[in-house]
């Protein structure tokens, strides 16, 4: 499949982040495997909003991406990201909220560098959007 090792990377970096925020760790060395600059540094800023709220997030993200355009150095993709059970918890176990989750649209830039397929740039936004 054209673009796999792209989408393979997206992939990764959401594995990476579900694992990072179940300590809401933003200095883990999982989070640059496969994400690079805006995208690491905003995985890295929602790690530390949620260790400065005191709570870490169970569960994992789904995520179905796909191709909106690409080449052999940049593809571009879209998602729906079903977070509904990827859930914020207090440390004492209480959920954070009583927000159930749901579904973001998702737009990110996955580039090759050095032979390696990185997300470069990541776009959330809100509940609902899609």
């Amino acid at each position: 499949m054209k673009h796999a090792e792209a989408l393979d990377s997206y992939r990764a970096m959401w594995r990476d982040l579900a694992t990072a925020s179940r300590t809401s760790d933003p200095d883990s060395p999982l989070l640059d495997d496969h994400a690079s600059d805006g995208a690491l540094e905003l995985l890295k800023y929602g790690l530390k909003k949620s260790r400065e709220e005191r709570v870490i997030t169970r569960g994992a993200p789904r995520v179905d991406p796909e191709v909106v355009s690409g080449d052999d150095r940049k593809v571009v993709l879209a998602d729906c990201v079903d977070d509904r059970e990827w859930l914020q918890y207090k440390h004492n176990g209480e959920l954070k909220n009583d927000v159930p989750g749901g579904h973001f649209k998702t737009d990110a830039t996955v580039t090759r560098s050095k032979g390696v397929w990185k997300v470069s740039d990541l776009y959330m936004h809100e509940v609902g959007s899609c």
